[in-house]
This record gives structure tokens, sequence and C-alpha cells, in this order.
């Protein structure tokens, strides 16, 4: 009985593999697999390996997936392992129909229809009409083997040769016209390639599903693919994804680049986890598609302006898809260079280093984000930190999404305050008349200088404070700029490390106040430390970050950590207090 192929790739996803064949087999984990001693032939050291979707012998060779694994270890027909599959899985079972016997034979004629056409376009490639495209791909570097490994073709340099190819085994121009090889048009049936080298687009399965077409000149398009059909989607296929499963399941990379020749030339250097998306910005289906087969590909588009955006769409793309089990890497390729190119003109290991300096999602994103964007100014600072809390919101998982925001903000924190260092000069007199709002910045700094054990923990929110110009600014940096250095964490030994870097003027500003704050002072316990440093930044930072920061805060607070908890009760008191116009500068805690 013919199934539907949706309804078995469901059945498929829907039976975890390692919980099935550990049924039978004793499995260890190794790497992203399983490994263990294959149950098909006799053997001491294990060759049998376990993926996501399917198994491989590196012994005996016997492969499969859910069904077919069923099927061997059970002695089941085809039938019988769906049936009991799909009873596990909760699935019903289609009921064949006349309609679905159909349609299943159609499916069959358009792969035969496309089988026949790619036979048809190898054929004409080995002509000599069509030695120019052989020609040209022995320019790209492709061997013989290669050529024939990815089935590439020439359509013919007129119209009508395809037609004319498959006619004597009964093919009709409607069924090229159903299999997205003729078009119709008022006057006639026309090829939709001609003058190309072919490229056959093959399902996970390696089914023909379609072709992609290069033009031998300089016409355009240069790259055409065929149009939607019964069998073929852009948004959902991968070029070369069926030999790329092969390759990971081997322990490659899984790859994802920008065109055929990338793809072509990665397998031929012995990437074989290398596929391209068909024209398309990298969609959803084609993120879930890669994550079936290896829990973090890596995408590397071209070094050019054009690659730096297709990147960055990707990424966000993949930000409302992704899970703690599941994400992306992001290779940087020299500018001006594709992967075919650099391979072509450095080697492979020059390909090889830029895969092993893959940089994390999260690290990518806040490059690709902030590519291009000023940041001069407070309020360009503030719409780019505000971009990024949007693009870690996109993600599903709460956890995941709390840990992307976290991630991001030091980022961007960090790069203020590398953008922020002090000069190693004298530091500034304080100019008479000091305001509350300089009272109060003295007041954080000076608890920070005598208790600076609380450096490390607040070195995050103080780098967001917009301090009076002045001793304030100069200090505060000067002691973001320590803590990176490694400067002491004691009072005594900072302030000579300070008084050292210049900074002693600025340091007996924030000393010497009489009007210290309780928590502000050398002999305070720890709890009136830190309150005091929090209760004057909550205070400097402003009521409408104070909002933003009360929003973050909630959404942290929702994993009932105390120290969440804790900082939202502080932010509601601090804009209480802005509520009722208080002056807390000079204030003892």
């Amino acid at each position: 009985m013919a199934l539907p192929p949706q309804f078995l790739d469901e059945l498929r996803a829907r039976t975890p593999m390692h919980a099935l064949v550990a049924r039978k087999v004793r499995l260890q984990k190794s790497g992203r697999q399983w490994k263990g001693c294959c149950p098909f032939h006799g053997e001491k050291t294990p060759s049998f390996y376990v993926y996501d979707d399917g198994f491989h012998c590196f012994g005996c060779g016997a492969h499969g997936d859910a069904i077919s694994f069923v099927m061997r270890s059970d002695g089941a027909s085809f039938i019988e392992a769906v049936e009991r599959l799909a009873s596990e899985a909760g699935l019903e079972v289609p009921k064949p129909t006349p309609e679905m016997a159909a349609r299943e034979a159609r499916a069959r004629d358009l792969h035969g229809v496309l089988d026949a056409a790619a036979a048809a376009f190898t054929r004409r490639l080995h002509l000599p009409e069509g030695r120019p495209a052989l020609e040209y791909l022995r320019r790209r570097r492709l061997t013989d083997e290669t050529i024939a490994r990815f089935g590439l073709g020439w359509s013919g340099a007129g119209r009508g040769a395809l037609a004319g190819d498959l006619r004597d085994l009964g093919i009709e121009p409607a069924q090229l016209v159903e299999a997205g090889l003729m078009q119709e048009r008022e006057q006639a049936t026309v090829d939709l390639f001609f003058n190309r080298v072919m490229f056959p687009i093959r399902d996970r399965r390696g089914r023909s599903i379609s072709f992609g077409g290069r033009i031998m000149g300089d016409g355009q398009p240069k790259y055409i693919n065929g149009p939607e059909t019964a069998l073929f989607s852009k948004r959902r296929q991968l070029y070369g994804l069926d030999l790329a499963r092969e390759g990971v399941f081997r322990g490659a990379r899984l790859v994802v680049v920008e065109g055929y020749m990338d793809v072509i030339a990665l397998h031929q250097a012995g990437f074989n986890g290398a596929v391209a998306p068909l024209g398309t910005a990298l969609t959803a289906e084609q993120l879930e598609a890669l994550w079936a087969i290896s829990p973090e590909p890596v995408l590397c588009f071209d070094g050019d302006a054009a690659g730096g955006r297709a990147a960055a769409r990707a990424a966000e793309a993949a930000l409302p898809l992704l899970a703690p089990e599941r994400t992306l890497r992001i290779a940087t390729l020299p500018a001006g260079q594709d992967p075919d190119e650099l391979i072509g003109k450095a080697g492979p290991e020059a390909f090889q280093q830029r895969l092993e300096a893959a940089e994390p999602l999260a690290r990518a994103l806040f490059r690709l984000l902030g590519a291009g964007r000023p940041m001069l100014t407070p309020e360009e600072r503030a719409g780019f930190r505000n971009r990024l809390t949007e693009a870690a919101s996109l993600i599903p998982d709460k956890s995941l999404a709390s840990e992307y925001r976290r991630a991001l903000l030091e980022d961007f924190y960090a790069g203020s305050r590398r953008g922020a260092k002090p000069p190693k000069a004298v530091m500034a007199r304080p100019l008479p008349g000091s305001n509350a709002r300089a009272a109060q910045a003295r007041a954080l700094l000076a608890c920070l200088l005598n208790h600076p054990w609380l450096l490390p923990e607040i070195e995050e929110p103080l780098g967001l404070l917009d301090l009076p110009e002045g001793p304030a600014t100069q200090l505060c940096a000067a002691l973001l700029e320590g803590l990176q250095s490694g400067w002491p964490l004691e009072p005594e030994p900072l302030h000579a490390a300070l008084r050292e870097h210049g900074a002693t003027d600025a340091l007996d500003w924030a000393l010497t106040t009489p009007a210290l704050p309780q928590g502000a002072r050398p002999g305070a316990q720890p709890a009136e430390a830190a309150d005091c440093f929090w209760h004057f930044f909550h205070w400097l930072r402003g009521r409408a970050p104070l909002l933003e920061d009360l929003a973050v805060a909630r959404e942290d607070a929702a994993t009932s950590w105390e120290e969440n908890i804790r900082r939202v009760v502080l932010l509601k008191e601090a804009l209480d207090a802005h509520g009722r116009g208080e002056i807390e500068g000079d204030q003892g805690r």
C-alpha cells in the first residue's frame, strides 16, 4: 500500500531514533550521536551509529530510518513496521483511496520525468555541442567524478531539444510542463531551460524534484530555478541536502553557503556537509530541515555587503525558532570572496580555519545588528540597545531569551566601556557649586571606593550611568578600566592604583565630603553598602530608563531568583521616590 510522503515524514519526525534503537542495542553517547555494536552482524568494537533521523553501520553498511530499523530488527513488513510505529506515535495510518493512489502515481510519474530529463542533460553535456559547458565546469576546477556525482548536464542551445530527446520515452510536453521543465505560452509550449549548464535539485532522499540552470555567456538572469510544482518548493528545499545528510552522518559539519558552485566546490574539497538555499533568503522551513540533521549548522555567506545582509536576515529569521537544543554559528569569509574562490586561492585549510572560527549566534547577532549603525550619541546608543532587546524577545523559550538578552547587553556595555577609557593625565578638579546630581554621583562612587568588592557585581549597570561631566565620569571610567585590568579590590591598594593612574584629584573629590551616607562609609556592613549603591544608582539612572529596567527585571524575576525579585523591589522604590520628587543626595542610609 502506498502511503503519503507527508505522513511518513511526520511518522519519522515523531519517532526518536535513540529510544527506538536502545530497545535492541546498548548505546553510549559519542559526540552528537550514539554508538553501539551493530545488531545486524557480529562485532565486538562498536561501529553502529544512531543519529536524529537514522542509523548507519560502518562495519556492514546497514543504514536507514526508523521504519527500516524495525523491518530489519523485527523481520516486519513495511506496513507492519509503519503500523507499529504509528501506534506508538499516536498517528492513524491513512486508508488507501483512489485519490491517494492517483496522487502517488502522478508523483512517481513526475520523478520519472525528471530522472529522464536529468539523463538527457547529462548525455548532452558529453556530446560535441556540450563541450563549451563541460569546459566551463572544468575551468571551475571540477573533476569528472564531481560532475558525475552531482549529475551536472547541458540543456542544449536551442528550444525544443528536451521534448525531442524524451519523445521516444512516451513523455508528452504536458508532463514536462507539470514537472517544471517547459512553459505554456500563447503560441506554443517552450523550454524553460536552454543554453544553460544544468544542476539537478534532489530532495533529502535523493529523488529528482527540479533543476537549476546557469546561462553560458553574459545573459541574464545568470541562474534560474524551476517553478513551484507538486514536488518542488523553493522555501522547503536545500541544494545538496541528500549528500549533506550522508556527510553529516559520517562526521562532517553542516554548512550553509549561497550557491550551487559553492556547494559543489566544498564537497569536492572534502566538506561533505555543504548545502545552499535555492535563490531565497534562508526560510523557517529550511532551518527546520537543517536542524533535523544537526543541532548547530554553520551559516557561511560571501564576504561582501550582500553576504553580510544575508547573514543578518538568516540570524533574525532563526530567532523565533531557537531552542536550547538547537542554534546556529556564523562563519565570516574574507571580503570579496565566496567559498569556491577561497578554496581555489588558499586551499581547503583556509576554509577549515574559517569554520573553526565561526561565532556563536549571540555574538554574531550583536555584530550583524550593529553593522553600519552610528553610535556616537546617547539617542543612537539607546536605539541600538532597544534593537538588541527586541531581537532577544523574539526567542520563544523564556530562559534562552533571557540568556540572549544578557549576552547581547554584555557586549553592548563592553563596547561602551572600550569607547570611554580615561586619559592618564591628572584628573580635572571639581567645579565649585556642586548640585544635587553631582552629590549623588559622589556618594555612589565613594561607596564603590570604600567597598570595591562590589565592582564585579555592578560592572554592567555602572556602565549604564550618564554621570555629570568632570571628576565623576573620569573616576567611573577609571574604575571600569581598572576592573578590566585586574586592579586589587581592597580599598587601600585600589586607591593607590588610582593615584598612580593619575586620578588623585577625582579620588579626593569623592572621599573628602563630610556628609557621606552610612552605606558609603568605610565601616558599613556589606548589605548596607549594596543598598547604598543601588539607592543612588536608581536615582541617577532617571525615570524613563528605570521603567525600562523594571520591565526587564520583572521578566527575569519570573525565574524566582531572589536577587531578581529584590531588584524589582528596589526599582519600584526608586520610581516611587521619583514620583514624590524627593532629592536624596545627602540622605544617610
